[in-house]
């Protein structure tokens, strides 16, 4: 997966380019979808930081083998990033978690 490919997911479920990020939480590995989108005058990014940044999440979820369980997690679920609530999906990477988690 590309961070283009990973951008237009987010397009397409909620018409947004909204920003990722990765987060270890009570040592889970998250994917957080923030509620900033780059289609916002204040958002904090350009176009191509925006697609370098998706590229590097995307490059980890790649090593992870973790993309099949972001596209599930977004194809089905209902929530939606907005002010101060990201949408978390939960990874489930098995027994390399704990190879990512120092």
């Amino acid at each position: 997966m590309t961070g283009q490919e990973l951008q237009q997911l987010l397009l397409n479920k909620w018409g947004k380019s909204y920003d990722i990020q990765l987060r270890k939480i009570k040592g889970r590995i998250y994917v957080q979808v923030m509620w900033k989108y780059l289609e916002q005058a204040s958002f904090p990014l350009s176009e191509i930081e925006y697609i370098e940044h998706l590229n590097a999440v995307s490059s980890y979820l790649e090593a992870w083998g973790a993309v099949a369980q972001v596209e599930e997690y977004l194809e089905k679920t209902r929530d939606r990033p907005r002010l101060g609530k990201a949408v978390s999906i939960p990874l489930d990477l098995g027994e390399i978690e704990s190879e990512w988690i120092v």
